[in-house]
C-alpha cells in the first residue's frame, strides 16, 4: 500500500482562474492527474485547513478522478464539493476490495462533510455467558469481545438484552451477581428466595448441577429451545410423579418463562436462522434504513437508523454506503437480506466476506416469506422516517416560534444549554447539551471537569462558586472554539446559547463572550420560578427586562425540555465522577501495581491505610511482591523518608 501527499497545485496550465471557487477546485485535480496511477486505491478530497471534505475509491484512481475535472455532469452536491477542494491525497492499493476496505474505514473515522454518513456510531450489545469462571453469570456485553466465553447477539437495544437476561435468569436460575459479591457471600440472597437463582456462591447447588444449568442456557440462546423446553416438561413430568411438587412447580415456572421468550422471538421463515434484514425508504431527501437481527432462528429487535448527507444520493448508493458502514463495526452474518441491490454488490459482498473470514451473500428476493420479511423491514422504515419527518416539522414550528420570542434573526441551527452540578464543591462537573434542527445532538454533547483557580488548594472540594464555575465551563468552550475555527465556518458554532441560571449566570456569559470578543450568539438566562415550580420560569435577555412565558406556551415547553435535559446530564456526569473517586483506592496510583498485586496486598494488609503504614519488610512479605516493587511502594507512600 503506497499513500501520497499532494498538496499545492502548482504552474498549472489552465485558462480558469485558480481562485475562482470551482475553477481552483478542478485546478486543484488536474494537477495530479499527470502523475497518478491507473491501479486501485482510495482519494480523499481536502478544504483549505486541511479538513475532510470526501473520501472514494476507485478500481482506476486516473480515471475516477478524471470525473472531477469536468463537473458539468455531476450534481450540484459535488460540484459544491470540488469547489470547496483545495488539495488531495491518494493511498493506492492492490485490489478493489482492500480500497473498499480501507475507505470505509476512512470514512468511519474522519467523517467527510460530503460522504454518506451512518450517524448512530453506538456499538450494540451482546449476551455473554463467561468461560473463564466455575459458575458463570449471564450479562450484557459491549465492545470488543475479549473475555472467553460465549456470545449472543447482536440486539437492537439494550432493553432486549435486559428482557433475555431477566428471562434467562428465571429459567435456568443462573447468578446475576458481580463475580466480587459471589466470592464474598456465604448465605443465599433475596434472588434464591423468589426462586431466581440456584445459589451456587452458598452451596446449594453444585458445579456439575449448575454447569448443565449453563449448558441449557447455551443450547436454548443457540437455537435449540424446542428440545430444551422438551427436557424441562419432562422433568417436570417426573418430579411430579415423584410427589415432588415443589421442585415440579419450580421446573414449571422455568418453562413458562421460556414459552413468554420464544413467543416473542421465534420465527418461522424456511432456511433462516442467521441473517440481517436491511430495507430502506426514501421520502422528501431523507433516508431511513431499518435493519431487523435475526440470530439461531431468533428475531432480536430492529433498529431504523438515518444516514446523514443521502439527499439527492440515489438509493443503491444510500444503501452501500450504509451496508459498509454499518458492518465495519459489527461481524456480518452469513445472510444479508435487502429491500434493494446495493451499487457494487458483487464487491461489496467480497469485502464483507474478507471482513468477515467466512462468505457472505447478499440477496434481494422477489417471493415468499423472505420476500415477506423484507417487505415488514421496509414498512418500519416507511412509519419510521415518517414519524421522523412528522417531528423535525414540529420542531422546526418550534424553532420559528422560539426565534419570534426571543427576537432573534433567524431561527436557531444549533443550540447549546449549559449547567453545572456538584455537592458542596465536590466533584463539580459543566455539561452541555446541543439541539438542533432535527432535535437534540447526543453525539455533540461534551462534559468539562471544573479544575477551579490554579491557586486553589488541591482536592474534591474546589469548584465551588457557581458563577465562578460557569465561566470557566464557557471560557474553555469558546476559547478552544476561536482557536480551532477563527473564521466560524464549521456547524459547531451555536446560534443561541442558554445557561441555568437567572442574571448573574447571565452577566458571567456576557462578561466571557466581552473578553473572547463574541458578539454575534444570542444569550439566553433560565431561572426558576419561585419554589423551583416548572411554568414560572423568568427568562432573561441581554437587551430585554426580564418576562415569563404562558404556562401553556409551546416555547416554553420546549426550553423546560432543553433545560431539563441539561440538568439530568449534568446531574448523570458528576454522579459518575462521584462514584469513580468514591470507588477509587490509594493504591491505584501507585505505578506497576496492577489489579493482582493491589488484591494480594488488601487481602493481606486488609485496607490501603494498613498499605500505606507498612514497613519495607512488611510489604517484602505479601506474596507477588518482590525486593523490587516493595520500594516502589514504600517509596509512594514515604516520599519525605
Amino acid at each position: 500500500m503506497e499513500q501520497r501527499k499532494d498538496r499545492t497545485p502548482e504552474a498549472i496550465p489552465s485558462k480558469l482562474d485558480p481562485h475562482s471557487g470551482l475553477a481552483a477546485g478542478i485546478a486543484v485535480v488536474q494537477a495530479h492527474l499527470a502523475t497518478l496511477p491507473g491501479a486501485p486505491g482510495v482519494y480523499r478530497m481536502l478544504g483549505d485547513r486541511g479538513e475532510p471534505l470526501y473520501v472514494g475509491k476507485a478500481r482506476n484512481l486516473r480515471k475516477r478522478v478524471a470525473n472531477y475535472a469536468s463537473p458539468a455532469k455531476l450534481p450540484i452536491r459535488l460540484q459544491r464539493m470540488i469547489a470547496a477542494t483545495r488539495s488531495m491525497e491518494f493511498v493506492t492499493t492492490h485490489t478493489e476490495v482492500e480500497a473498499l476496505l480501507l475507505e470505509l474505514n476512512m470514512i468511519k473515522r474522519l467523517k467527510p462533510r460530503y460522504n454518506v454518513l451512518l450517524r448512530d456510531d453506538k456499538s450494540f450489545p451482546y449476551v455473554l455467558i463467561p468461560g473463564d469462571h466455575e459458575f458463570p453469570q449471564v450479562i450484557k456485553h459491549r465492545g470488543a469481545q475479549a473475555r472467553k466465553g460465549r456470545y449472543f447477539g447482536p440486539f437492537a437495544s439494550a432493553g432486549a438484552v435486559n428482557r433475555t437476561i431477566v428471562t434467562l435468569q428465571r429459567a435456568f436460575l443462573l447468578r446475576n451477581c458481580s463475580d466480587n459479591v459471589f466470592a464474598s457471600r456465604t448465605r443465599p440472597c433475596l434472588q434464591y428466595q423468589i426462586k431466581r437463582c440456584s445459589a451456587p456462591c452458598a452451596g446449594k447447588i453444585g458445579a456439575p448441577e449448575y454447569t448443565a444449568l449453563v449448558e441449557q442456557a447455551h443450547d436454548f440462546l443457540a437455537g435449540h429451545s424446542g428440545q430444551v423446553q422438551s427436557r424441562i416438561a419432562l422433568e417436570m413430568q417426573q418430579a411430579s410423579d415423584d410427589l415432588e411438587f415443589e421442585r415440579a412447580a419450580v421446573l414449571r415456572d422455568r418453562i413458562n418463562a421460556l414459552s413468554h421468550v420464544r413467543a416473542h422471538q421465534d420465527i418461522n421463515v424456511q432456511g433462516i436462522t442467521d441473517a440481517d434484514v436491511i430495507a430502506l425508504h426514501q421520502e422528501a431527501g431523507q433516508s431511513c434504513v431499518q435493519v431487523f437481527f435475526f440470530r439461531d432462528g431468533r428475531n432480536y429487535g430492529n433498529r431504523a437508523f438515518f444516514p446523514s448527507q443521502s439527499k439527492a444520493v440515489e438509493s443503491e448508493e444510500v444503501l452501500a454506503a450504509f451496508v459498509g458502514q454499518f458492518y465495519d463495526r459489527v461481524t456480518p452474518p452469513k445472510l444479508i437480506l435487502l429491500s434493494e441491490k446495493p451499487a457494487e454488490a458483487a464487491l461489496l459482498a467480497e469485502a464483507l466476506t474478507v471482513r468477515a473470514e467466512r462468505r457472505v451473500r447478499l440477496e434481494i428476493p422477489q417471493r415468499g416469506g423472505r420476500r415477506k420479511l423484507v417487505d415488514h423491514a421496509r414498512q418500519n422504515a416507511r412509519d419510521a422516517l415518517a414519524r421522523r419527518m412528522a417531528e423535525s416539522a414540529s420542531h422546526r414550528r418550534l424553532l420559528d416560534s422560539l426565534a419570534e420570542t426571543l427576537g432573534l434573526d433567524a431561527p436557531p441551527e444549533r443550540i447549546e444549554v449549559y449547567d453545572n452540578s456538584h455537592i458542596q464543591g465536590s466533584n463539580a462537573v459543566g455539561g452541555m447539551i446541543v439541539a438542533g434542527p432535527d432535535g437534540l445532538m447526543k453525539n455533540a454533547y461534551r462534559k468539562f471537569n471544573i479544575r477551579g483557580p490554579k491557586d486553589a488548594e488541591p482536592g474534591p472540594g474546589r469548584g465551588g462558586d457557581d458563577y465562578a464555575m460557569m465561566r470557566e465551563v464557557l471560557t474553555r468552550r469558546f476559547a478552544r472554539a476561536l482557536k480551532e475555527d477563527p473564521d466560524r465556518e464549521s456547524e459547531t458554532w451555536p446560534d443561541l446559547v442558554i445557561v441555568d441560571g437567572g442574571k448573574g449566570q447571565l452577566s458571567v456569559a456576557r462578561g466571557v463572550f466581552a473578553d473572547l470578543g463574541i458578539d454575534d450568539v444570542a444569550l439566553l438566562g433560565i431561572a426558576k420560578g419561585p419554589d423551583r415550580n416548572a411554568g414560572r420560569e423568568t427568562l432573561h435577555l441581554l437587551d430585554r427586562a426580564p418576562f415569563s412565558l404562558s404556562e401553556r406556551d409551546p416555547v416554553l415547553y420546549f426550553l423546560q425540555r432543553l433545560r431539563d435535559e441539561a440538568h439530568r446530564f449534568a446531574i448523570g456526569t458528576h454522579r459518575a465522577r462521584r462514584t469513580k473517586r468514591i470507588a477509587a483506592s490509594p493504591l491505584d496510583e501507585v505505578p506497576g501495581i496492577g489489579g493482582k498485586r493491589k488484591k494480594a496486598l488488601l487481602m493481606h494488609f486488609g485496607s490501603a491505610q494498613a498499605v500505606a503504614a507498612a514497613g519495607l519488610a512488611d510489604l517484602e512479605a505479601v506474596e507477588g511482591i518482590s525486593r523490587a516493587v516493595a520500594r516502589k511502594i514504600y517509596g509512594h507512600f514515604n516520599e519525605d523518608q
